[in-house]
Parts: C-alpha cells; structure tokens; sequence
C-alpha cells in the first residue's frame, strides 16, 4: 500500500458536483491532487430526485478528478444536506461498574451507542451524534473527560437527524457509480471544518453556507457545535427571480447574477444598462441594473432574515451564548458582491467571507481557494481523519492483469472502468482495502445497527443497477 493516505471527498450540490482528491503533505497541510466538477442534474435543494442523472453527474465528475490526478478512487467521504435535516439537543448518562477505573474512550462511546438508539420519528434516521459537555458525579461542564474517575458519566449531545430515504438514495447512487461510501458528513460541519479557526469556535461564530439549493447554518461556542439547521432557499432561488422579473431564460438570469448582481441596490446608478441578446431574432432586451439589484436584494434579505431567526433561536441575544467572532460567510453565494456589507446591516453581527485557504497548501491554485469549494475541501478534510487509502495511483491498477469473469455471482467483485475498458479489481489491492476498513471497524468498536442496515440495504440494489447499466449500453 502507498505511504500516503490519499483521501477523496464528493460534494453532492444543487448546482454542481465535486470530487476532489489530495493528501496531507510533510507540513500538515491539505494538497489538492486533483478535481472533477460536473452539472448536477438529478438534485434539488440537496436532495436527489433523479437516480440516473445523479450517477451520470457522479460518474463524470470522478473520472475528471481521476484524469486530473492520475488516481483511481475507491471509496468517498460524501456531504449530505437538504431541507429533511434538522438538529435536537439531547442528554445522557450511563453508570459505570467500576467507579475506581479512569474513563476511557469506550465508556464515551457506550455512551454514543446508546444515543444512537435513540426512537426517532418513522422514515428518520441518525446521521451525526456530537457530544457537546460532560458531567461527571454531578460535577458539570468537563469537556474532555478521559483520565478521570467517576461513577456516572453523563452527556449533553447535539444530534443531527435526516430522513433516512434520501440518505440511502444518496448511497444508492454513490454505489452504482462504482466506488463506495466511506462516511457521511454534515455539509455546515464539512464548510465549517474547511473555513472557520479555532480561535472563532471557541469566540463563538455563525457559518452561513449558501448553495444552489439551500442555506447551511453551523454554530459554535466554546469550540463545540451548538447548532445546525437547513434552509430550504439558496442562489437558485435567486436565479428565479431575475428570470421571471426580467423576462429572459435561465442561463441569461444567472449570468446577469454572476457578472452584474449586487446585494445592495443603492450601489447601481439609474442610467447603468446592460442589454442581453434577444431569443431568435427578436430585439435585444435592455435591463437596468438598479432593478437587477432590487430583486437580488429582496430574496437575500429574506434568505438572511430566515438564518438571523435560526441564530435568535439558538440564544444569540443571551450575554453568554453570544457569538463575539460574528458570521462567516460561504458557499458559492457568498461570492454575491455587496452580500458581506448586506448581512452585517440586518444583523449587526461582524461578517467575513470564507475562504478554505487556511488548511491548503501554499501551491494550490486560485480557483480550489473559492467559497465555491469550502464543502469539498472540507469533505476531503473528513476522509483524512478516517484514515482509508481512497484512491491508488492508475499505474498499479493498470500494471495488474486483466481478468474477465463470466457469471459473476460474488457481490465483493466489483468491477472499474478505466476510460473504456472495465478492468476488475485486483484481489491484492482488494485485500489491502478490507484490511484497512477492518483496522478501522476494531478502532470503532462494532457499527451502530443503523449502519449496518444501511449497508446491506446498499449491498441488495448494488447488483441491480450494475446490470441495468451493463444492459444500457
């Protein structure tokens, strides 16, 4: 197995998709091997509502991300959003045998599993079980417990839940594009790993992640994740509006945004026009930019406005849960001009844009430092700490010999395509991937029950649409 641990991370958007591959280097900063970026065409607002063109979009931004990088991926770390997400706080204890032994890491994560039983409500499913402050015997606000004795450990926890069909569809599709899911991660936690300081956890921060189809909300205080939530409107929505207001097709509104779109309409002078080509013939359409910004501006008011509501109900205006560092903004949203001076007006809270430079590697390029990128950078940032070689070079798939099986019955063989040519995986390479992921599942201890279905409801459909695409060509 390579030294490296090569980490790959998919980004599942409303707009686009992204697959991005790199490594930690010698300094312990993210190096960005490669990426693949494809139209996401069977999403809306963070939830896929068309399998095929899902895979297609997956297929094409992997093999991109593959071509770029010289890799072959095996398995992702995926984010996971929509407005189906939604976040409980909740507390737990449990009494331990032997108050004379220290706490260690498996009286935590009994402590976990136990959570991760919690009843929820039908079609729901947990996606993220994140301990906030312990307790011990009575005595409060510990946050790493570990080392110390104690009788009952007790816990406060912050639970993100989603609905558990458009976690498997997500699944579904990432399995039959070829690769498999090796972890699920919040998309607001993924921005917020990629973005945010520990210096503005710990002050308390506000990240606003404003996509294509929705609005991510992450807040932290002390260093720990206190609140998330999913807003159901995004840069689409916003898109919408321009197309319907100034009477002109989809990829003219969103240009117009992109180009001459500001957040502020006092910035635009009433004799500023731009003139957008008529359709087949007819006569060009000329648009004042004042009006161009009134819309914007009243769809980002409203998005804002609901996330300010968000950051209320979390108990901003309460001295101690005050968020002292203010709001981050990213997201591909967040590249709107005028849009930082907008959300400081209505909340009165210090804003900055987001950018996912600070964990890169000084080499990288300027377009991987976007906003744009802040989920994926931070999606790849997950697959690190996971520790799974996710992808081997294209030479060692390629030296190996190609094998062609007829009837094959075993679901383990899976087959890879590379460019043209479908080239089974090789047993060696196969090995090492299930010895690492057994090392891992002994780390863990035993997956949650949740897991475990989840997988094998991945593992029944898998074949299935194998043979439905092998039968399409």
């Amino acid at each position: 197995m390579e030294k490296d641990n090569i980490a790959v991370g998919l980004d599942i958007g409303t707009t686009k998709i992204v697959a991005m591959i790199g490594k930690k280097n010698e300094y312990g900063k993210l190096e960005i091997l490669g990426i693949g970026k494809s139209k996401s065409l069977g999403v809306a607002r963070g939830v896929v509502n068309n399998i095929t063109q899902t895979i297609q979009s997956i297929q094409q931004a992997i093999l991109e991300a593959e071509n770029n990088s010289g890799y072959k991926i095996k398995d992702v770390v995926v984010g996971i959003a929509g407005q189906h997400i939604r976040s409980i706080q909740h507390t737990d204890y449990i009494s331990r045998n032997n108050p004379e032994e220290v706490i260690g890491e498996n009286d935590i994560q009994q402590l976990i599993d136990q959570v991760n039983k919690l009843a929820m409500l039908p079609g729901e499913e947990i996606i993220h079980v994140l301990p906030q402050e312990f307790k011990i015997d009575g005595q409060s606000e510990i946050k790493e417990p570990i080392g110390m004795y104690g009788g009952r450990l007790e816990s406060s926890f912050h639970v993100v839940v989603g609905q558990a069909s458009s976690i498997r569809n997500v699944g579904r599709c990432i399995q039959s594009s070829g690769i498999e899911l090796s972890g699920l991660t919040l998309e607001p936690l993924a921005s917020a790993d990629a973005v945010l300081s520990q210096e503005e956890k710990e002050a308390g921060v506000a990240l606003i992640d404003i996509g294509g189809g929705t609005t991510d909300l992450a807040i932290f205080k002390d260093g720990i994740i206190r609140h998330t939530a999913v807003i159901p409107f995004g840069g689409n929505v916003i898109t919408d509006d321009i197309k319907e207001g100034c009477s002109i097709i989809e990829k003219q509104a969103e240009l117009l945004k992109v180009k001459f779109g500001s957040a502020w309409p006092g910035e635009n002078k009433d004799n500023e026009i731009v003139s957008i080509p008529g359709l087949r013939g007819r006569e060009p359409k000329e648009i004042s930019l004042k009006n161009l910004s009134k819309i914007i501006h009243a769809r980002v008011v409203e998005i804002v406005e609901q996330v300010f509501a968000e950051i209320k109900a979390y108990g901003h205006e309460d001295p101690r849960k005050k968020l002292i560092a203010g709001i981050v903004l990213t997201g591909g949203g967040a590249q709107l001009k005028h849009i930082k001076q907008l959300v400081e007006y209505i909340t009165g809270m210090d804003t900055r844009i987001g950018y996912p430079n600070e964990h890169l590697a000084g080499n990288s390029s300027e377009e991987i430092s976007s906003p744009l990128f802040a989920t994926a950078v931070g999606l790849v940032m997950n697959s690190i700490e996971n520790s799974t070689q996710s992808a081997v070079r294209m030479e060692l798939v390629n030296e190996q010999p190609k094998v062609v099986y007829k009837n094959v019955t075993n679901p383990v063989q899976q087959r890879y395509e590379v460019e043209e040519n479908y080239v089974e995986r090789v047993e060696t390479i196969e090995e090492e991937h299930r010895e690492v992921r057994n090392n891992k599942a002994a780390a863990v201890k035993d997956e949650s029950t949740e897991t475990k279905i989840r997988r094998s409801f991945f593992d029944r459909y898998v074949d299935k649409i194998k043979e439905f695409l092998d039968n399409a060509e």
